[in-house]
């Protein structure tokens, strides 16, 4: 039996018996050895209260008794957080041996309580969990007379020994981080500007994959929502924010860029409308999307020992690429090497990519009413020829293509605030001809938002959000690879008096799908209405027995201002 399952009712009691709301991204059951050897350990506890600046750091050494250590068949990391009172929802960041490796966000408390679980596979990591070294949660909260709730968290780490049956899980040989290398806190750098650091990999590498961590945040929270630059002034001060809402995350050696993201519009929980992110928050609200680039071709460019510069950046489709503050980047390069020893040599044959995307903006303004529109299309290829030191060939072509519209309708001098984004593409590199890397992608993002003043002392939000997560991705020949779709609808409204005072509340509609390459599935089906799960159906080979129903909130709760567009908030809250 796992440690942190009797934890949740020891956290559920120490709230009293208060009406507990259990919150929950919708994912699916992680496909990890259900037979076997386990070994759990507690990895930090710690209560998040003044916290900002204040991270949790503890000293790491791997288990002896699961197995020869790295041998693993997988590794899990169970994150059970309590909270309750008035709080914002705070991001969080998990940093082991300098490399992030799990970016999160904090469902906001009721004065009831709350409490959720999530359990993330990190065996992609195994290169990282099997030595020593510092593990760091960053979760920044600032608590005041009226901002009360503390985040009091537990984080478990699960190791499965391999076995005939489950065996060794797949690894590089060595994870390089790209990050600002503090080790005394969260070590994602903010942008912009870009954020560059010199990284020196072995002379025998071979294979090089990169994983990025990218989210917008402050006045990039509701990048989807900022306008145009040039068509800013034709809307009431205060709307919105310029930059536009294209971005894109570049990555680049030695100034060149290497491969792209086109990201995935995360919604935390304090975001528009609260109350629809209760109980479901949005998807990838406690598990924030990565995104994977093959930068095998650039093999025999590290190859000479020597340092290279690797750049992050976050970049916009406005003339000078600019945008506001700010997004936090990071990532990392799985790294393999030949077992040889001997330098890797060889060359970049093909190069085809522009430094930045292809753009357009257009505008019809009239009357009350400002529609804009932006689209990106970005274009990729990189060929090389890797001769490793044991004297084999790989001819590597790696290529991106993506599409990107996103049009506001901001109407009735924008009492009404329209969004409707597609961001799409397709990622593939091949290995002499063998699929090693794929990542194809569709995220549909609509969203309504409209304002309608009832009279001098009341004025109500209406909202709406439809809402999609549709991506088929193998990031490595050696990382299990899945296809997921997710879609989520959500209605509710926000009722804002002259008091400070707003009453809220939504529905959420959830559909999700799951297969991965080993044969694994899972569905469910989910709705919730008033803080009410109204209707739960999984199916699926990685179906399990539903958790226990815990009792959800139904008195009156007291949590922050909604968070709108263009740094508004919606004073303070009340469902």
């Amino acid at each position: 039996m796992r440690a942190f399952i009797p934890l949740a009712g020891v956290l559920l009691a120490a709230l009293s018996s208060a009406q507990v709301l259990v919150d929950f991204q919708v994912a699916e059951p992680l496909p990890v050895p259900d037979s076997g050897q386990q070994c759990t350990m507690m990895i930090l506890e710690r209560t998040f209260g003044n916290s900002y600046g204040d991270p949790e750091i503890v000293e790491y050494n791997p288990p002896t008794d699961c197995g020869a250590v790295g041998s693993w068949a997988a590794v899990t990391l169970n994150f059970t957080v309590t909270s309750n009172g008035t709080q914002y929802d705070r991001l969080g960041i998990f940093t082991f041996q300098n490399t992030e490796i799990w970016r999160t966000s904090t469902p906001e408390p009721t004065t009831d309580g709350i409490i959720w679980t999530y359990t993330k596979d990190v065996t992609r990591y195994i290169p990282l969990f099997d030595k020593p070294g510092t593990f760091i949660l960053e979760l920044d909260n600032i608590v005041t007379t009226t901002d009360t709730g503390e985040y009091a968290t537990t984080l478990y780490a699960t190791f499965y020994a391999s076995s005939a049956e489950y065996p060794t899980a797949g690894q590089s040989n060595m994870i390089v981080p790209i990050s600002t290398m503090l080790n005394n806190t969260g070590d994602e750098a903010s942008v912009p500007p870009a954020f560059s650091l010199n990284v020196t990999l072995p002379q025998n590498t071979v294979e090089i994959y990169a994983e990025l961590y990218a989210s917008g945040n402050g006045n990039e929270e509701f990048w989807y929502y900022n306008t145009a630059d040039e068509y800013l002034g034709y809307l009431p001060p205060g709307t919105t924010f310029g930059g536009g809402p294209f971005r894109e995350v570049r990555l680049l050696v030695d100034g060149q860029v290497a491969g792209v993201a086109f990201p995935y519009a995360v919604i935390f929980t304090g975001g528009i409308n609260p109350a629809v992110w209760r109980p479901i928050t949005s998807y990838g609200a406690i598990d924030l999307p990565t995104y994977f680039l093959d930068l095998t071709p650039f093999a025999p460019v590290f190859a000479d020992g020597l340092p290279h510069n690797v750049t992050l950046d976050v970049a916009s489709a406005e003339t000078n690429h600019t945008l506001n503050q700010n997004w936090y980047v990071s990532g990392l390069l799985q790294v393999v090497t030949d077992p040889s020893g001997k330098q890797t040599t060889g060359k970049i044959t093909v190069y085809d990519a522009q430094p930045y995307a292809i753009t357009e903006t257009t505008a019809s303004i009239g009357g009350a009413d400002v529609n804009i529109t932006v689209k990106a299309q970005r274009s990729l290829k990189i060929e090389a020829t890797i001769v490793s030191g044991s004297g084999t060939t790989n001819n590597v072509v790696f290529q991106q293509s993506m599409d990107f519209t996103n049009t506001q309708y901001y109407l009735d001098d924008a009492n009404t605030q329209n969004v409707a984004q597609i961001s799409s593409g397709s990622v593939i590199s091949t290995h002499n001809g063998v699929s090693v890397l794929t990542d194809n992608f569709d995220y549909p993002l609509y969203i309504n938002f409209s304002a309608v003043v009832d009279n001098d002392t009341v004025t109500s939000y209406y909202t709406t959000f439809d809402h999609s997560y549709n991506r088929q991705l193998v990031p490595a020949p050696f990382i299990l690879g899945s296809d997921i779709s997710e879609r989520q609808q959500t209605a509710g409204y926000l009722t804002l008096l002259t008091t400070g005072l707003v009453t809220a509340n939504g529905t959420s509609d959830n559909t999700f799908s799951y297969i991965d390459t080993r044969g694994n599935t899972y569905a469910r089906d989910v709705n919730a209405a008033y803080d009410v799960i109204t209707y739960d159906k999984q199916s699926g080979s990685l179906a399990t027995t539903p958790p226990p129903t815990f009792p959800l909130a139904s008195n009156a709760q007291f949590i922050p201002g909604a968070r709108l567009p263009g740094g508004r908030v919606c004073a303070q809250l009340v469902d």
